[in-house]
């Protein structure tokens, strides 16, 4: 499964670490982040559920950019 989510970050630094803590996010099969589109793509491994795994994953974000948003 794949989704889009919109996301509030600073520079294109910031989204090239929040997309590397993405995938490092158990769950996550693959994410992109678009800095000039402000959205992050992410699919799911089979079986995950995806709130679960978005909360991980905005949680890993914030320990590389503290100021970034994901809006779920």
């Amino acid at each position: 499964m794949k989704k889009t989510y919109k996301i509030d970050v600073d520079c294109a630094n910031c989204a090239n670490k929040m997309e590397d803590a993405a995938r490092k996010t158990p769950g996550v099969k693959d994410a992109t982040v678009n800095f000039m589109t402000l959205k992050m793509a992410v699919e799911f491994d089979e079986g995950q559920d995806p709130k679960a795994v978005m909360a991980e994953v905005l949680k890993n974000c914030k320990k590389v950019e503290s100021d970034c948003e994901i809006f779920l």
